[in-house]
């Protein structure tokens, strides 16, 4: 059995190690991933970054691609347990993505969404999903301009997101005491539960402890072959399906990763922060508080007149060597350049222009990481799409290895091929942490 991820962001991996994340997914890479001895394959789909109609598209691409590679390989659908990874806080595409994937890659029997990501505080109990403690429609994830929602039950939650086509009536809840019953000797019962769902059923998941999700699992695993079910899930289900046992490396292993010059001196990092969320605004005013950290600020909003203006390719190329500059000059003096976007979020016309700004963000900070890479010791990296641009389109990757967890949810990874080769890439959510986590993280791996 293969649990197949598609990762609506590069975060999606925070609780599992030593798996192949893809960042293509043309058939003969996919075939590649299948062969992995791991149970676990990543495709980093980055959809969350798309607009509805072409996250939906990726998603179908995705699905034919993944078909035809295992025809190739001589396995059969019902030999996959595929997982749609989503966000802790309710944000994406969360039922678009599991619709489509039903058409291209069902028929499934149930769709179980479980947001829960238990590392980082994100529980559901009795049907209603927190962040904390606090239900998350009440947290500033819930106003977020693209993903925005009112209700944090989430039957209602996929009643609103589906514009009525799931009715909250007709959603089906495993709840924390059944999970606490399979858990102990109530296992059986669980799996004749599972056993009963058909029809594609929309299902909400409790958890607040990982064995819930493990017990939820294993009776899922018992009835591989027999039913087919598909999850839209965080990181913490994740865990459960692909069970990765104990990571090789602990914190001090991975930090230890960072690389060196020929003569074993250790080689100087840089930090990159695009999310906009308030707690990575607060992150990185600490980092910059520290010594040895120094900022180099891209102003969004001359970036977006010099986009919008005749000449902008010639425009950008001009300001991009001045701060390639500056970020050199910070590496030679022994300091951490810290890359960051300016503070506040530019309001654009439309929706379309500001995708367009915040690629153009990202693709400009994954461009002036890449000139800088061969000759760093590690990269820190913070935001989904931040992220997911510096990995496939900055340094051009294909895939890489994920090595495990630094700090709960923060993910490192490194290219196993290519000019990037062993380079660590410390993946870091935006909405992830306390104020501390992101200085922490650099000191951790400034001390390896």
């Amino acid at each position: 059995m293969k649990v197949v991820v598609i990762d609506d962001d590069p975060t999606g991996s925070q609780t599992v190690h030593s798996c192949p994340l893809l960042l293509r997914w043309d058939v003969e890479t996919l075939r590649q991933g299948l062969r992995h001895p791991s149970p676990l394959l990543f495709l980093l789909a980055d959809t969350r970054a798309l607009t509805p109609g072409a996250a939906a598209e990726r998603n179908r691409s995705i699905a034919a691609a993944l078909d035809q590679a295992l025809q190739q390989e001589g396995l059969a659908r019902d030999q996959v347990i595929l997982v749609s990874r989503g966000d802790s806080t309710l944000r994406g595409h969360g039922v678009l993505e599991p619709v489509v994937l039903e058409e291209c890659f069902g028929p499934f029997d149930a769709t179980f969404h479980v947001p829960a990501f238990l590392e980082g505080g994100r529980t559901t109990v009795n049907g209603v999903h927190l962040l904390h403690g606090e239900p998350v429609h009440t947290t500033p994830f819930a106003q977020d301009r693209l993903f925005g929602f009112s209700s944090s039950d989430l039957a209602c939650w996929l009643e609103e997101k589906s514009d009525g086509a799931i009715a909250a009536a007709s959603v089906q809840r495993i709840s924390g005491r059944d999970l606490d019953a399979a858990c102990a000797a109530g296992l059986p019962l669980l799996i004749d539960r599972l056993r009963c769902l058909h029809g594609n059923a929309s299902v909400v998941v409790d958890a607040e402890r990982q064995e819930q999700l493990t017990a939820l699992a294993a009776a899922v695993r018992t009835l591989q072959g027999e039913k087919r079910f598909l999850f839209r899930s965080a990181a913490s289900m994740v865990k459960a399906l692909a069970d990765p046992g104990p990571p090789p490396l602990d914190p001090e292993g991975l930090a230890a990763l960072r690389r060196q010059d020929p003569g074993g001196k250790p080689l100087p990092g840089l930090v990159m922060v695009g999310s906009h969320v308030p707690l990575a605004d607060q992150q990185l005013e600490l980092l910059l508080a520290a010594t040895g950290c120094h900022g180099v600020e891209l102003p969004v909003s001359r970036i977006a007149r010099v986009l919008e203006g005749p000449t902008p390719d010639l425009l950008l190329a001009d300001l991009e060597r001045v701060w390639l500059q500056q970020l050199q000059a910070l590496l030679d003096q022994g300091l951490t350049p810290v890359l960051l976007t300016s503070r506040g979020e530019l309001r654009c016309a439309s929706e379309r222009e500001g995708r367009r700004l915040s690629c153009a963000l990202a693709e400009l900070m994954g461009r002036l990481a890449a000139s800088l890479a061969p000759d760093l010791g590690y990269l820190i990296s913070k935001g989904g799409i931040t992220t997911q641009t510096l990995l496939s389109t900055g340094l051009g990757l294909e895939a890489v290895q994920l090595e495990g967890q630094l700090l709960p949810g923060l993910s490192l990874v490194r290219p196993l091929e290519g000019a990037f080769r062993g380079l660590p890439i410390l993946t870091f959510p935006g909405n992830l942490g306390d104020p501390g986590t992101l200085q922490d993280a650099w000191q951790r791996m400034q001390a390896g």
